[in-house]
């Protein structure tokens, strides 16, 4: 199913997940889709590997943590981020290091102090390899971190030509 692209999440410098400098990370991109999901889309390299040819666990529950955790942004005016209060994985295909795997996640529950959510990692041919769920407590992001986020640090990465307008997802419902 198509889902348009209705905004993208911000990058950080130095993040394993997110960070756009960081030479050994993910780099992921996050995407807010008009249904209210989030989308991470990123492509492990070989530094990501357990066994040869499979992304570790450790990096699988990362991303699919970040994604998850980051689904609050997406539904609230102001800016709280999602800080793992508990979170689960169930490891169904291994996730190859030769594709572009999409991690999906949403809200399932929310109150003023925290919220609940669950997410999938998305191999290349639409099938889920992993599926996690986790409870968060929502904080700002000058809570969470003593150090001072400058624009450099933490910034919307402009989209460039290959980034897309809308994702074809599998219907999970």
């Amino acid at each position: 199913m198509k889902h348009a692209i209705k905004g993208r999440q911000p990058n950080s410098r130095m993040c394993f997940v997110c960070g756009m400098d960081n030479r050994y990370g993910l780099q992921s991109r996050f995407y807010e889709l008009d249904n209210g999901e989030i989308v991470a889309c990123f492509r492990p390299a070989d530094e990501h590997q357990s066994y040869p040819g499979r992304l570790h666990g450790g990096i699988a529950a990362a991303i699919l943590d970040e994604t998850i955790g980051r689904a609050v942004l997406n539904h609230q005016e102001d800016e709280l981020w999602g800080v793992t209060l508990e979170f689960s994985m169930k490891f169904r295909k291994p996730v190859p290091l030769d594709q572009e795997i999409r991690v999906v996640a949403r809200l399932v529950e929310e109150n003023k102090r925290s919220f609940c959510g669950t997410g999938e990692i998305i191999l290349a041919d639409g099938s889920v390899a992993i599926e996690g769920s986790g409870r968060y407590l929502k904080m700002a992001l000058s809570k969470i971190t003593d150090a001072e986020f400058k624009e450099e640090e933490w910034r919307v990465v402009e989209p460039g030509d290959a980034d897309p307008t809308e994702l074809d997802l599998p219907d999970r419902r």
